[in-house]
C-alpha cells in the first residue's frame, strides 16, 4: 500500500487521520516536532489500529532535514500536511512566528515534492481563509476577504503559493478549508492534548469542568447573533479525519477533475459558544463556570460551512452530532485527568 507522509501526525486532527489512514491500510510516516504534541500520542495509535506508524522529530523549519527526509524516503506517494501554528488570538501577539512556522514548512516541503515525477499534495486548510465572509452558510465560491489573523493569513498565503506551484510541477492537490474540529477517537485513546492554556472553546470547556480552570472566558457577548455569542461549525474530529483519507484517494486514483482542488469540511451547522456550552452541560450533568468577557482580536462573528461540494463530490459528510463530539471529548479529558 501507498507511503503517505502525515506532518503533524502527532497533534489533534493529524493523529486521528493516522488512524484512519491505517485502518485503510495505508503505510503512515509521521513528522512532528512535538511544539504541542506528546510523543505518548503513538501508542495511542497503537493501541486503536494495531501498528506504530514510523516516526520523525523533524522540525520542518530546518530546511536540510527535510531535504534529508525526502532522500530517504523517495518512495512517498503523498503528503497531508497539517504542521503548523494555528491560534488565531497568538498569532495577533507573534506574528513572525506564525509566518515562519506556517509558510516556510510548506515551501520546504514542496520543494522536495517538485522534485518528483508525480506528487500528491493534501492541504490542511481553514475557514479563516474567507475572512469575515458577508453571506452564510459559505461555499467554495464565497468571495474571500482580508484576513482577520495573521494565522488566518498565512492560510490565504499557503493557498496561494500551492496555486502557484501545482501549475508548474507534477504536484496535485486538494485544499480542505475546514471550521471548527472538536472531540476525540471513541476509544478514548487519543483527543486534543493543547500543551499550556487552550487556545480553543471545547479543551478550555472540559478543562474548566475537570477543575483544571478555574472559569471559562467567552470572548464577547455583544456580537450580532441570537445570544450574543460568536457562531461557529463544530465537526468531528473522526469526520474530518475520514476526509482526509477519502481526499487523498481521490488524488491516488486520479479522479480529481483539476491539479488543484478545493473543499469545506463542517457539518453545515452554525452552533454559539452558548450553545455549546449547554450542550456540554446537557451531555456532562454539570454546570459550567464561565463569564463573558471582552471580545478577543481576530475574532469573526459567524462562520459555518456550505457543504454541498464535499457531500456530492467527495461523497463525504458527516456523521456524529455535537452533543457525540462533546461526550467524546468529555470521555477523553476524564481519562487524561485520571491518569
Amino acid at each position: 500500500m501507498s507511503k503517505i507522509v502525515v506532518t503533524g501526525g502527532l497533534g489533534f486532527i493529524g493523529s486521528h487521520t493516522v488512524v484512519e489512514l491505517q485502518n485503510q491500510g495505508f503505510e503512515v510516516v509521521v513528522i512532528d516536532n512535538l511544539s504541542n504534541s506528546s510523543i505518548e500520542v503513538l501508542d495511542g495509535i497503537e493501541r486503536i489500529t494495531g501498528k506504530k506508524p514510523e516516526f520523525s522529530a523533524i522540525d520542518l523549519r530546518e530546511k536540510l532535514k527535510v531535504q534529508s527526509f525526502f532522500m530517504e524516503h523517495n518512495d512517498v506517494a503523498g503528503v497531508i500536511h497539517f504542521a503548523a501554528s494555528k491560534a488565531v488570538g497568538e498569532s495577533v501577539q507573534n506574528p513572525l512566528l506564525y509566518y515562519e512556522n506556517n509558510l516556510g514548512a510548506l515551501v520546504y516541503i514542496l520543494q522536495e515534492l517538485e522534485k518528483k515525477k508525480e506528487a500528491h499534495f493534501i492541504f490542511s486548510s481553514s475557514c479563516t481563509v474567507y475572512g469575515q465572509a458577508e453571506v452564510m452558510p459559505i461555499a467554495e465560491t464565497t468571495p474571500i476577504q482580508p484576513a482577520m489573523s495573521p494565522y488566518g493569513n498565512t492560510k490565504q498565503i499557503g493557498e496561494e503559493i500551492i496555486a502557484d506551484v501545482v501549475k508548474v510541477s507534477a504536484i496535485n492537490a486538494i485544499l480542505l478549508r475546514y471550521f471548527n474540529p472538536i472531540g476525540a477517537h471513541p476509544s478514548g485513546e487519543i483527543g486534543e492534548l493543547p500543551i499550556g492554556v487552550p487556545q480553543n472553546l471545547v479543551p478550555f470547556i472540559t478543562q474548566t469542568a475537570i477543575g483544571l480552570r478555574k472559569e471559562l472566558s467567552v470572548y464577547g457577548g455583544d456580537y450580532p447573533t441570537n445570544d450574543g455569542t460568536c457562531v461557529r461549525d463544530y465537526i468531528h474530529v473522526v469526520d474530518l479525519a475520514k476526509a482526509h483519507v477519502v481526499a487523498l484517494q481521490r488524488l491516488l486514483n486520479r479522479q480529481n477533475l483539476d491539479k488543484i482542488e478545493t473543499f469545506n469540511l463542517g457539518t453545515g451547522t452554525g452552533s454559539s459558544v452558548l450553545e455549546v456550552i449547554n450542550a456540554f452541560e446537557k451531555v456532562s450533568g454539570q454546570k459550567l463556570a464561565y463569564k463573558i468577557v471582552d471580545r478577543r482580536e481576530g475574532d469573526i462573528t459567524s462562520a459555518f460551512a456550505n457543504t454541498d461540494k464535499a457531500n456530492n463530490i467527495l461523497g463525504w459528510k458527516t456523521q456524529s452530532t455535537l452533543e457525540e463530539a462533546i461526550t467524546s471529548a468529555w470521555k477523553w479529558e476524564q481519562k487524561v485527568r485520571s491518569v
